[in-house]
């Protein structure tokens, strides 16, 4: 074990429970709505709105929550979900909800979990890969963490690597990226469409977040 790492276990842990005053907040260069762009894989998106409740809950500095469809309305593909919650600065109580968590809470019944491979512009990535059903309706959700010149899937070290760089770099930023698709025909479908829309988002997502030697 490399000779730092239990201090930065012990001071992360100091950071996690108790507040952490050496970070400091760092802003979007550039907002999300401009950043990710409005036309991805043939469909258009279209601006929501968080409730008021439910982004006090999450805490979020910044969000985009948008819904892609086809514009054509004779067309099959069936919609896209997209949501991105951007956190200048986390800290005891203010931290990134796990879709893990949070969707089977909202009612819906986790079928499968596995990890999934991108190709995008900015390299290859594995992001989480869930299946979900409520009621008669199945989802595919796609979900990652990106902030920090990191994107990364799993949990763990998303923690990790939160305490080491709020030690060592003062910095909290990330995202949490959520891209939702109703299973309609079959999952792989689905799938392929979430991908799509995956691999877009993840490098124009770069342009907005703070750079990673900031």
């Amino acid at each position: 074990m490399l000779p730092w790492v239990p201090a930065t276990l012990l001071a992360g842990g100091v950071w996690f429970t108790g507040g952490w005053d050496g970070q400091h907040s760092l802003a979007l260069r550039k907002s999300l709505a401009a950043a990710i762009p409005l036309e991805i894989a043939g469909l258009t998106g279209r601006e929501l709105t968080l409730p008021e409740p439910d982004r006090r809950v999450a805490g979020v500095s910044a969000y985009l929550l948008r819904s892609y469809a086809p514009v054509g309305a004779a067309s099959q593909v069936p919609p896209v979900s997209l949501y991105v919650g951007f956190y200048e600065r986390q800290s005891r109580g203010k931290t990134i909800h796990s879709p893990k968590n949070c969707l089977p809470g909202a009612g819906w019944e986790p079928l499968s979990s596995r990890t999934a491979t991108l190709a995008t512009a900015r390299g290859v990535a594995r992001v989480n890969r869930y299946v979900l059903q409520h009621g008669t309706q199945r989802v595919l959700v796609l979900y990652w963490y990106q902030g920090r010149g990191r994107v990364e899937a799993n949990e763990y070290v998303v923690k990790w690597n939160l305490l080491q760089d709020a030690v060592l770099r003062g910095r909290t930023d990330e995202a949490l990226v959520r891209v939702v698709v109703p299973i309609d025909e079959s999952e792989e479908q689905a799938f392929a469409i979430a991908a799509a829309a995956a691999s877009v988002v993840m490098p124009a997502l770069e342009a907005a977040l703070p750079g990673s030697t900031t």
